[in-house]
């Protein structure tokens, strides 16, 4: 339906004094010398470039519109111009909605095993290889950064990064709990049983974002070792950063350097920072927010996998897609398509409101 012109000019010409001026504080010289200043000009002006032209259209074809009305030669333009015009308005309408300003990001995610003993470590690295599998096939690089295998198979715990344009807007939905239903490998008996692991997906920070005091972390370094406790190198480059303020805990040991290890446990731990200072900024406008982990119990669930009815539930959008061989090998795209539509349509409504 469309909606008052005066109305509609009004919402416009706002949107044209913010290009405006986030137009012009990119033509500032004072910004560049502050790197965050000016990466955040750079994604503010780039965010309203699409608003900006669909704007420009909407008045171009608003003034056709006008012009067909009186003109009767152009009259038999006049439904198809107001087809245009309303679907202008929800474009733009739907442009406008704030995006999460961390969406273009990269990612770090950290899967953990959950309730169900070797069969959940068993499913985490099942979870992670759904997760690599999705990142290539969206054109996404990844790497591991830390890794704490199972002498079960899978993983107790592992940290990897996904790098691309836009990873955080994609890979977001997964943060949560994650249940499986099936007869683990170990079960001699053919029962059924209930396993979890949790996914937290944190956008990646830049140094520039999160400055940490020199004095804030606490470095220990020490020898590597791998599954059953055995040492896997005769050198301390194993690194564990606790990071004072907070009492945060990062341990990297994959890499055979210290530095390499050290590197790798900063980025994790600029990204945890980063998903804190989220957290307490979402909390101060929802005190309900729950946490997005959750304690890995087997009711705290986002999504369930069914292997005996090969069926996959997303219990946030009440979708089930029976094809769990073909999900569980990375086709994520109709669960990514169906959070994100639903996303949209709560923002549009919260705008309307």
């Amino acid at each position: 339906m469309l909606i008052g012109v005066s109305q509609m000019d009004s919402l416009i010409d706002e949107l044209e004094r913010s290009y405006a001026d986030a137009q012009e504080r990119m033509s500032d010289p004072a910004i560049f010398s502050d790197h965050h200043q000016a990466a955040e000009a750079g994604r503010r002006l780039k965010e309203l470039e699409g608003p900006h032209k669909l704007a420009q259209e909407w008045r171009s074809t608003r003034d056709d519109l006008d012009a067909a009305r009186e003109d009767s030669e152009l009259r038999g333009l006049v439904p198809e111009l107001e087809r245009r015009l309303e679907e202008l308005e929800d474009e733009l309408k739907l442009a406008l909605v704030e995006r999460d300003p961390n969406d273009e990001k990269d990612v770090i995610v950290e899967i953990r095993k959950g309730a169900g003993g070797d069969e959940a470590a068993i499913w985490a690295g099942d979870l992670f290889r759904m997760l690599t599998r999705y990142a290539e096939s969206r054109g996404f690089k990844w790497e591991v950064l830390g890794s704490n295998p199972s002498e079960s198979g899978g993983y107790n715990d592992v940290t990897f990064a996904i790098k691309g344009e836009g990873a955080y807007s994609i890979f977001k939905w997964e943060g949560g709990t994650h249940r499986v239903q099936r007869v683990p490998v170990t079960e001699s008996q053919g029962r059924i049983h209930t396993s979890t692991a949790t996914v937290a997906v944190m956008p990646e920070a830049e140094e520039v974002e999160i400055e940490i005091d020199p004095n804030d972390p606490k470095v220990d370094v020490y020898r590597s070792t791998g599954p059953g406790g055995q040492s896997v190198n005769t050198t301390d480059s194993a690194v564990r950063i606790t990071h004072l303020p907070t009492g945060l805990v990062v341990a990297m040991q994959d890499e055979k350097s210290q530095l390499q290890n050290k590197t790798k446990a900063l980025r994790v731990l600029r990204a945890r920072l980063l998903e804190l200072e989220r957290e307490r900024q979402e909390e101060e406008l929802s005190a309900a927010r729950r946490s997005q982990i959750g304690r890995g119990d087997r009711a705290e669930k986002i999504r369930t996998y069914n292997y005996p009815d090969n069926r996959v539930t997303d219990h946030r959008v009440n979708l089930t897609i029976k094809r769990l061989d073909r999900i569980v090998e990375g086709d994520l795209d109709e669960f990514t398509e169906a959070l994100a539509a639903e996303e949209r349509r709560q923002a549009l409504e919260a705008a309307a409101a």
